[in-house]
């Protein structure tokens, strides 16, 4: 593990963890409220994809923290487990992590890059609950029973697999925009009536089954929308919401309107901190 770093990020630091079981470091960001924790501990929301989408989450949190008699949000832990990139996304270690198994193998993302596996999903699960949530409750006090796991497109799908296969792992479960579709729907085959107090927060953009207006009349047109309407990521989505009511779960689902699978990112982590530590 590498040392801290403090980040421009407020409230926030940064560091290098590699698994026991050797292989390439993850980076961790985490964000620790000032002052002192509840005597319960601090409710925790942890974020996949974290390059991408720490400095939103934390600002959006402690912002309204700030005003809980204005916004009825109450602080918290944020975790954020990403990669040792300064890109936003390291597509190729993200396969991986977040596709469930067996996984299959895919041309590389770029020139001379390595091939693209997936199915390293349950490994990546592990990392979290035995390596990760561990080291986290050394920094402070964490309210065990209220932990929440936010992911967006592969990061949705890793959500729902590790919903279906370990539900003690979190208490809210927030998935937006889930690759349901990946690998001839293989996710799935995981699909069972999660055990315990569950809350589940399904979300994706308007324009993720149909092109956005600024899209009409682009070069790509006619590729993207196909690519829209093989996916079914709305209806999907929403199937999803459906299948976990039926198994009696709380869920709560929301189409955004007016984003597409990239601009819903900022509302939706607005939504995750709300659904996870509003009133």
């Amino acid at each position: 593990m590498t040392m801290d770093a403090i980040l421009p990020v407020p409230e926030t630091v940064r560091f290098d963890l590699t698994p026991q079981a050797g292989g390439a470091p993850y980076r961790i960001f985490l964000r620790i409220p000032p002052g002192t924790p509840p005597a319960s501990g601090w409710p925790v929301l942890y974020l996949l994809d974290a390059n991408a989408v720490i400095a939103t989450a934390v600002e959006a949190l402690r912002v309204q923290a700030a005003y809980p008699l204005g916004t009825g949000i109450r602080d918290a832990v944020v975790v954020g487990i990403g990669y040792p990139t300064e890109g936003a996304y390291d597509s190729v270690r993200r396969s991986w992590d977040y596709g469930p198994p067996p996984g299959q193998v895919y041309p590389p993302h770029a020139v001379g890059g390595p091939d693209v596996r997936t199915g390293g999903a349950e490994a990546f699960l592990t990392f979290i609950e035995e390596e990760l949530k561990p080291l986290v409750a050394t920094r402070t006090r964490i309210d065990a029973a209220h932990q929440a796991i936010f992911g967006h497109s592969f990061g949705g799908l890793f959500v729902l697999y590790a919903l279906f296969t370990r539900p003690a792992a979190f208490r809210d479960w927030i998935a937006i925009s889930p690759a349901i579709w990946w690998e001839q729907h293989n996710v799935l085959r995981f699909a069972a009536a999660p055990e315990g107090a569950v809350r589940v927060f399904l979300g994706v953009g308007e324009y993720e089954q149909a092109l956005a207006p600024f899209q009409i009349g682009a070069p790509d047109e006619s590729e993207r929308r196909g690519r829209l309407e093989e996916a079914r990521t709305v209806d999907e989505t929403r199937e999803m919401a459906e299948r976990l009511r039926g198994y009696g779960k709380p869920v709560e689902f929301a189409v955004f309107e007016g984003e597409t699978h990239m601009s819903v990112l900022p509302v939706a982590i607005n939504r995750a901190i709300r659904f996870a530590f509003g009133p």
